[in-house]
């Protein structure tokens, strides 16, 4: 009997397993008290169920409101490098709580599922997700990821990124005070593990970067960082997980500085 995948004309592949990837978060999350899977909504898409994986780290309460910052990795389905970070950094985050001390941290490890098992950019439906925002987009990913930045509120969104062509660690941030107190210390962390890139910024402000909705009252920050796929893994989640931890230190920082002003 023929298979399925033959049957309907699509080529037969091996999918990677979304659930491996996700294994050191789950992990994590079954023994932290502060650290809790999940997951958002369920979507159909070639006769199965996917779900799209959300894990939360609640930090100890601060001196004022709770910062609420979300985390995206993997909205290309070829770049699984952010996902990784996600676990590095949680590992991170255990060992020492104080750096997320005030903080809600949303994090959303893979948000192309059908991508990532692909192992292509676009998901399955043949979309670009990080294009399809904000613009009545029928793709479930992007429809559950919207309701979440509107729903939280975020006071910031990152997005890891990870590029076949770039030459070393880069990113973008709205705005030059953003670029100047957020976005060049947490390069400056990174470059401790991956080369600054010769282009330094991704110029072009709508290069993988998740944004908000227009309009907003209070527009959370919105930062790329982006890591060369051509340098050794386990240095782009190094450099990643460095640079996460020293926006939420810079950061932190600067809503301080803003008080007392």
């Amino acid at each position: 009997m023929k298979s399925t995948a033959i049957l309907s004309g699509r080529p037969s592949r091996e999918r990677r397993s979304v659930e491996r990837l996700l294994a050191p978060l789950e992990a994590v999350a079954e023994s932290s008290p502060r650290f809790i899977s999940s997951s958002l909504g369920e979507f159909q898409n070639d006769g199965r169920t996917y779900k799209l994986p959300r894990f939360i780290y609640l930090g100890a309460r601060g001196g004022g409101d709770t910062i609420r910052i979300g985390i995206l990795a993997t909205i290309q389905g070829d770049e699984p490098e952010g996902a990784l970070a996600l676990a590095r950094f949680v590992d991170v985050l255990e060992s020492n709580p104080e750096i997320a001390k005030g903080y809600a941290l949303f994090f959303y490890p893979v948000c192309n599922p059908t991508g990532f098992e692909d192992n292509t950019g676009v998901s399955r439906n043949g979309k670009n997700l990080d294009e399809e925002f904000w613009k009545n987009s029928a793709e479930p990913e992007v429809r559950y990821l919207q309701s979440e930045i509107w729903m939280h509120a975020f006071d910031g969104i990152i997005t890891l990124r990870s590029d076949g062509v770039s030459d070393g660690i880069c990113g973008h941030a709205e705005g030059a005070i953003l670029s100047e107190y957020l976005l060049e210390p947490a390069l400056r962390e990174a470059e401790q593990f991956v080369p600054r890139g010769h282009g330094r910024v991704i110029k072009d402000s709508n290069s993988g970067l998740v944004k908000s909705p227009a309009g907003l009252r209070r527009p959370p920050f919105e930062l790329v960082l982006q890591t060369p796929q051509s340098a050794p893994l386990h240095r782009q989640v190094d450099a990643l997980s460095a640079a996460l931890r020293t926006v939420l230190m810079e950061y932190r920082y600067l809503i301080a500085i803003a008080q007392n002003i």
